[in-house]
């Protein structure tokens, strides 16, 4: 089962350098939010992990010279083409709708906790 993507335009060689680019940075890091810098809904995930007091690395897919392909491993990967495309201790969070939902249940800053990418008391909620 293929997915959504025309990934002819990607070889199968240059779609796995980009999963393992891709699965290499979110093992690394214990937060990882991959974006587009123009993307509003990319820009109220950062507010809100900022806000947070949270650690997290950001890559900018319309600022890396592989940035279709990591997208295009990333749709692969999570089955999730959009951006903001977030990663909390090496798990598959969602977007930007999933993020905030989380935070709105109180599940956010425990996953954000646990993850070590913040402080135990450190978050304002």
């Amino acid at each position: 089962m293929g997915s959504l993507l025309s990934t002819n335009k990607l070889s199968q060689e240059q779609l796995e350098m980009a999963l393992s680019k891709v699965k290499q940075i979110v093992s690394s890091n214990p937060v990882v939010v991959f974006s587009k810098t123009y993307c509003g809904y990319c820009k109220r995930v950062k507010q809100l992990l900022s806000q947070l007091g949270a650690a997290y690395k950001v890559i900018e897919l319309d600022e890396e010279s592989d940035g279709t392909e990591m997208q295009a491993a990333l749709a692969e990967w999570t089955g999730l083409r959009t951006v903001p495309n977030v990663f909390v201790g090496g798990k598959h969070i969602g977007g930007c709708d999933t993020v905030t939902g989380k935070h709105q249940m109180g599940e956010l800053v425990p996953l954000l906790t646990e993850a070590g990418a913040i402080a135990n008391n450190s978050a304002q909620l």
